[in-house]
C-alpha cells in the first residue's frame, strides 16, 4: 500500500465512496490508487468549476462530503468561485489538491504556487500531507473538519511522493462527527419573550430549519406568536411545494427589500444573518431593517436548528396545526413564452420529489409565487453569487439521488461559465432536465446598472452585456456535450417540451427563448 492508497481507504472508511476530478500529472498515483477502488465512483469534470460545484450539490443532497481532485494551484484556482459557493451554503466537501513531490518544491517548475494562500480565502481546513506515513491521519483531520458544525470546506494537499511511497500506517478509525452545539437556553428565552411583547417580529431562518418538520413547527409558531416566517435570501436547500408551509425568501431587489421589513419591529434570527443588500446602492441603506429594529440572535448556523426551534416551541406553545400549501397551479397561459409561463408549467408537470437547482438569476426571481403548490421538491440555489454554479449543481445532486428527477433553472449568461457540466450529465446518463432562459442578454447587470446610478447603456455597455451578437444556439451547444436538445419560445411550445422531458430518463436541454 501506498499514501494514495491509504487516502482512498481513509475516505472509503469514512463513507466518502464519491470523488468529482480533474487530475493531472501530479495526481496520478491517486488515480491508479482509485482505479483499484470498485466501491469509489469517479466523476470526471471538464473544469474545475464543474468539478466543485458539483461536490457541492452532491453534498446538498447527499448530506455527506464528497471529494474532489484537483490539479495544482492552477487547478484549484479554477475551482475557487463554486468552492465560495459551497463555503456559504456550509456544504462539507474534501478536497485533495495534488502539489509537487517535495524535492522538486525548490527547482520551481512551472506549475509551482502557493496552493495555502489560494486555498485559505474559501476553505475552513487546509493541511499538507508531506509523507506516505502522514496521509491518513491528515486525511482524517479534513474529513473531520469537514463534518464539523454545519458542514465546512477542508483542503488537503497531497504531495506526488507522499502518494507514490509505500506505507505500513493503519487506516484511521473512522472520524465520529462532533455533536451540533446545543441551543442556549437563554438565547431561546428572550427569543420567545420578544415573540410574546406583542410587537411586529420577522423570524428568519436558514440550513436545517428549512426542512419540512422545522417549517411546520415554525409556521405552528408563528400563528401562536402572530409572527411572521421567512427564509434568508440564498438558502442551500428548501423543503417546498404542496403538503408544506409556504415560505418566502428575502427579496434580492432592494427597494423590494426594504419594503418587506418597513414595518418590522423585531428580527429573530435561526441559523440566518440579518438581511443586506448584496451590494451598495448610491443613496441607499445597506442593512434591509429599520431603524431601531431589534435583532436578537436565537441560534447561530452551526447549533443544533432543529432541537433550538423545538425548545422555542417549548417555550411559546404551538397552534393546533401549520398552513400547508394545497396541491394546485395557475392556469397555464399561451403565446409568448415567459418566465412566469415556465413557472406555471413546472407547477403543473413537476414530478413528486423533484429536485430543483436554480441559477435563473433574475427570471427566476417570481418562481416561488407560481410553484407553491407544486409537487413536493427540495430547492436548491445559488448562495455565494459566484454564477456558474447551476449546472454543476444538477450534475451533483443528480448523482447523489439518482432515483429522483433534477430540474435545473438556467440563466444563458451564468450557464455559459460552466457549460461544460452537460459532458459529464451525458457521460454519467444523469437524469437532469436543464431550461435555459435564453433571454439573450445579462438581464441583472442591464438592470444593475439603472441601480447603482450608472444611467442608460450606451454602444459600449450594450457590448459588455448583451449576448445577440452572435445568439448563442443551446440546442447546438448541448448536442456538442451529448445531450438531447429543443427549442421553445411559446408557452404551448414548451409545456409540451417540458412534458415530454419529465416522461423520460437522462439529460435533456430545453433552450426557452425568453
Amino acid at each position: 500500500m501506498n499514501g494514495a492508497d491509504l487516502l482512498c481507504e481513509t475516505l472509503l472508511a469514512n463513507g466518502i465512496d464519491t470523488c468529482f476530478a480533474n487530475p493531472g500529472t501530479s495526481e496520478m498515483h491517486f488515480v491508479a490508487a482509485l482505479d483499484r477502488q470498485p466501491r469509489m465512483r469517479c466523476v470526471l469534470g471538464l473544469f474545475e468549476g464543474v468539478v466543485t460545484g458539483a461536490a457541492d450539490g452532491y453534498a446538498r443532497m447527499a448530506e455527506k462530503p464528497a471529494a474532489t481532485l484537483l490539479h495544482l494551484g492552477p487547478g484549484l484556482a479554477n475551482g475557487l468561485a463554486n468552492m465560495h459557493n459551497a463555503r456559504r451554503a456550509r456544504s462539507p466537501m474534501v478536497n485533495v489538491v495534488g502539489d509537487h513531490a517535495t524535492c522538486h518544491l525548490a527547482l520551481d517548475a512551472p506549475l509551482t504556487s502557493d496552493i495555502d494562500s489560494l486555498a485559505r480565502p474559501m476553505s475552513h481546513w487546509i493541511g499538507r500531507a508531506e509523507t506516505a506515513e502522514a496521509v491518513g491521519q491528515r486525511t482524517a483531520e479534513a474529513i473531520a473538519a469537514a463534518r464539523a458544525g454545519a458542514g465546512g470546506i477542508a483542503t488537503l494537499i497531497l504531495h506526488a511522493d507522499a502518494a507514490w511511497t509505500e506505507t505500513s500506517a493503519p487506516v484511521p478509525a473512522a472520524v465520529v462527527p462532533a455533536a451540533p452545539a446545543a441551543p442556549d437556553p437563554a438565547r431561546i428565552r428572550e427569543a420567545a419573550e420578544a415573540l410574546r411583547n406583542g410587537k411586529r417580529t420577522t423570524i428568519l431562518v436558514t440550513g436545517r430549519a428549512l426542512r419540512a418538520p422545522q417549517t411546520e413547527m415554525l409556521d405552528r409558531i408563528a400563528q401562536k406568536t402572530d409572527a411572521r416566517v421567512m427564509a434568508q435570501q440564498a438558502n442551500a436547500r428548501m423543503q417546498r411545494g404542496a403538503g408544506r408551509v409556504a415560505l418566502d425568501r428575502v427579496p434580492y431587489v432592494i427597494d423590494q427589500a426594504l419594503a418587506t421589513f418597513a414595518e418590522t419591529e423585531q428580527l429573530v434570527l435561526i441559523g440566518a444573518n440579518a438581511p443586506v443588500g448584496f451590494f451598495a446602492y448610491p443613496g441607499k441603506p445597506g442593512s434591509m431593517l429599520p431603524e431601531g429594529c431589534r435583532v436578537i440572535a436565537m441560534a447561530d448556523a452551526d447549533d443544533d436548528l432543529p432541537a433550538a426551534i423545538a425548545a422555542l416551541a417549548g417555550e411559546t406553545g404551538l397552534a393546533p396545526a401549520p398552513r400547508l400549501a394545497e396541491h394546485g397551479a395557475p392556469d397555464m397561459p399561451g403565446g409568448a413564452l415567459t418566465p412566469d409561463a415556465i413557472a406555471i408549467a413546472l407547477a403543473h408537470l413537476m414530478p413528486q420529489d423533484a429536485i430543483v437547482c436554480d441559477e435563473s438569476i433574475t427570471s427566476g426571481r417570481d418562481f416561488f409565487r407560481s410553484t407553491h403548490g407544486a409537487a413536493p421538491h427540495d430547492f436548491l440555489q445559488l448562495t455565494g453569487g459566484s454564477i456558474g454554479e447551476g449546472i454543476p449543481m444538477a450534475t451533483g445532486a443528480a448523482v447523489a439521488c439518482p432515483d429522483r428527477k433534477v430540474i435545473g433553472l438556467q440563466a444563458d449568461g451564468s450557464g455559459m461559465y460552466t457549460v461544460q457540466g452537460l459532458w459529464t450529465q451525458a457521460r454519467e446518463r444523469l437524469d437532469v432536465v436543464t431550461i435555459v432562459f435564453a433571454n439573450r442578454l445579462y438581464k441583472i447587470l442591464h438592470g444593475e446598472l439603472q441601480n447603482v446610478g450608472a444611467g442608460a447603456p450606451g454602444e459600449n455597455a450594450r457590448r459588455m452585456l448583451d449576448l445577440d451578437d452572435p445568439a448563442l444556439d443551446w440546442v447546438r451547444i448541448a448536442n456538442g456535450m451529448g445531450v438531447e436538445a429543443a427549442r421553445a419560445d411559446t408557452a404551448e411550445a414548451f409545456f409540451d417540451l417540458l412534458r415530454s422531458a419529465m416522461s423520460r430518463k437522462g439529460p435533456f436541454l430545453i433552450e426557452a427563448v425568453v
